[in-house]
Formats: C-alpha cells, structure tokens, sequence
C-alpha cells in the first residue's frame, strides 16, 4: 500500500540537495566556528553563508539573522528578548487567540514578570481586524506579536497593514513566519515587522534549527547566558550542521515557490472542492481565498477527529487534527475555538497538508477513501442519528 503523506504542515522530509550539503559538516568539516585555526575558520564560514541565504530570501541584512534551535526557540527569543529588553518603556504585549502556543505561552509567562498581554479575538475565517490591533495599544504598549499565516487553518494575516500602524505608533512588531517563508513571499521591509521567526523543517530542511530576524538596532536580553556566540544574543556552540542546512533549504524554496505553489494551489482547491462536495456537514475553516497554498482545514461534524486519522492512516494516508505540537492534547483546538466554532464540532477537525511528494492521483485516493470513513464513524455516532437520522 502507497503511503501518503499529508502533513507538511507539522514537517516535511529533509531534501536530499539539504542533506548533501549538510553532510561534509557531520563528518570531515568538524570544527568549532569560535575556533581560529583553519577548522574553525572553515565552520564559521559555513555559517556566515548560510546567514546571507537567509537574509536574501526574507530581504533582510545578514548582521540582522540571530540562528537558533527552531521556531519555538524564535519566538521566545524574539517575545521575551524585546518585553524584558524594553521594559523600562512599558509592559503590555499584543497577541491573538490564534497564535501557536510558542507564542501564546511566551507572552502569557511574562505576565509572572508584570508585563500585561492582551489578547485579541479573530473573525470566522481566523484573521485579526487592523482596528482591534489599532484600539488595543496603549501608551504602554512595547510590543505587538501575530503570527504572518495560521499553521492549522492557512489564514494569512494583514502583517503590512498592522506593521504600519506598529511604526507610527513606535511599538516593536514581531510576526511568526514559520509557515509562510518558503511557500509565500515574505519581505522583512513590504510586512514592516522588527522581528520575524522561521524554521528549517518546514521547508524541506532539518529538524532542530530555525532563524530570528531582528532588525538593526533593536536592543534584545538572550534568553540563556555562556559564550559570545550571534552577537551573544543566543549563546552555545552553533549546530553548524543544521544551520548550513536551513541556509540550502531557504534557498531552494525560495527558487521553486511560486511554480510551487501555483502546482499545490491547484491541488488544494480539488481536495477542498471534493470534501465539500462528496461529504455532507463538512465546513472548511480559514479564509477561502487568504490561505496558504498548501492548507486544507475542515470541520465534520459527528465524526471524532482522532478516530478519523487513526482510519486514514489504516489506509495509508497520514494527516492531523491541528497543530502538531498539542497532538497528545484531547481538548479541541484552541484556534477553532477562537473562530467560533463549537466545541463538539472543532473535535472532529481534520488538517491536510499538502507539498512536494503529493500528485493528484493521491488527491483522488484520499477523496475516493474520506467519504466512506466518515460514513463509518458517523454510523456509530448517537448524536448523528439522532440529529440527522431522527433516531430512526
């Protein structure tokens, strides 16, 4: 039986381009880049590349690239550094109920420390008003925290238009750009944000390494303390490996993404047009146009999600309900229930992510396979029959 893998959206496989380049620094190219031998020289190099191919893939300066362990590393580098760097000017934070909890939970800790957080609610589609973002700052507002697209239901957020009021305002503005770089264009200067966070293994690269922008100028507290390492804004000896890693894979989806995307768009909108089509009580959540190429998110009703994706992988097809990082969480998702959808329905989510392996004779599979599952599971559902069915 195929396997088919649709959950890009949580990883994607390392490239065998990225692992090639990756390579020569697991085995032979062993330095430490704080080294000054010829070794070291040779690390530090490596890295100081790597910074340029992020930098020119988001239009960035590489002096303003930080490397760190991931996303979730990113963002609390990027959410703390700012709130404990500035606090002498204010102490209250602006986020969504949307946000991925690596940014969610940074600005809600802060709270321990003093700082005030505001949360903001989101429309049916999962997207922030500029207004609200506007009517929420305060004079003791310091920083303003929205992630650019949704990693569970694909919306993209207007960033450039809450990036202009963050800078007339003089608040610092940081996006989560996890999901988008490498499958939209991302331009640090056209979104106007003063930090923005990215991740290797969303983009065919490896797990454990990711990136923050920060823009020239701004004052940032490290996280940890040690060595001089980035600028002594994040400390410890650099897995150089990886970060060669991240600087490949920016590159090639950088390259390939806007034949890509056109190429998963058209899969996307299939899949969501037969889902919708071919099983009843199906709504699809995020924007039906503002949405990530390669996201489809549904809600069906009377159907468990987790039994759902327990049956579809019976059939070879791997997806998710949401997020990755709460999968062993049994409550609904947090950003459906943010969008208004009820409790018994956000638990029968289900999250397709498409990329670079999948065809459309996988689409066909998984729309020839989804109706009968979902047929099945609602058969044992009470609340179906008794809704639906009138008890019969």
């Amino acid at each position: 039986m195929e396997r088919i893998y649709l959950d890009h959206g949580a990883t994607t496989p390392l490239s065998r381009e990225v692992l090639e380049e990756m390579m020569p620094y697991l085995t032979e190219k062993y330095g430490n880049p704080s080294s000054i031998h010829s070794f070291g020289r040779e690390a530090k190099k490596a890295i100081e590349d790597a910074r340029e191919k992020v930098a020119k893939a988001i239009n960035a300066d590489p002096g303003e690239i930080v490397f760190t362990g991931g996303g979730t590393e990113a963002d609390n580098l990027a959410i703390k550094g700012i709130a404990r760097g500035y606090r002498h000017k204010g102490n209250h934070i602006i986020t969504s109920a949307v946000e991925h909890h690596a940014v969610l939970d940074a600005c809600l800790s802060l709270q321990k420390e003093g700082f005030e957080v505001t949360v903001l609610p989101v429309d049916e589609y999962g997207m922030v008003s500029v207004d609200d973002v506007k009517n929420a700052i305060t004079d003791k507002t310091i920083l303003i925290t929205i992630m650019h697209a949704n990693n569970e239901v694909g919306t993209i957020q207007p960033i450039a238009e809450i990036g202009a009021i963050a800078k007339e305002r003089g608040v610092y503005f940081h996006t989560d750009a996890v999901q988008t770089v490498g499958k939209i264009p991302v331009d640090v200067k056209e979104l106007k944000v003063d930090l923005l966070s990215l991740s290797a293994h969303k983009i065919y690269g490896p797990k454990g390494v990711g990136a923050l922008y920060v823009r020239k100028g701004l004052k940032l507290e490290p996280l940890t303390n040690g060595g001089g390492q980035e600028r002594k804004r994040r400390p410890g000896t650099e897995n150089v490996a990886g970060i060669v890693g991240l600087g490949k894979a920016i590159e090639l989806a950088v390259a390939e993404m806007s034949v890509e995307a056109e190429r998963l768009i058209k899969l996307r909108d299939k899949l969501i047009k037969g889902v919708l089509e071919k099983i009843p009580y199906v709504k699809l959540n995020g924007h039906p146009t503002l949405r990530l190429p390669h996201n489809a998110n549904f809600s069906v009703e009377f159907v468990e999600g987790e039994s759902m994706l327990l049956m579809l992988d019976m059939k070879g097809i791997a997806a998710s309900s949401g997020s990755a990082c709460t999968s062993g969480s049994l409550d609904p998702s947090h950003v459906l229930l943010a969008m208004g959808i009820p409790h018994e329905v956000a638990h029968g989510s289900l999250r397709l992510t498409l990329g670079k392996s999948n065809t459309e004779q996988q689409v066909d599979y998984v729309l020839e396979v989804l109706p009968g599952i979902v047929e099945r599971l609602r058969e044992m559902s009470p609340l179906y029959n008794q809704k639906v069915l009138g008890g019969e």
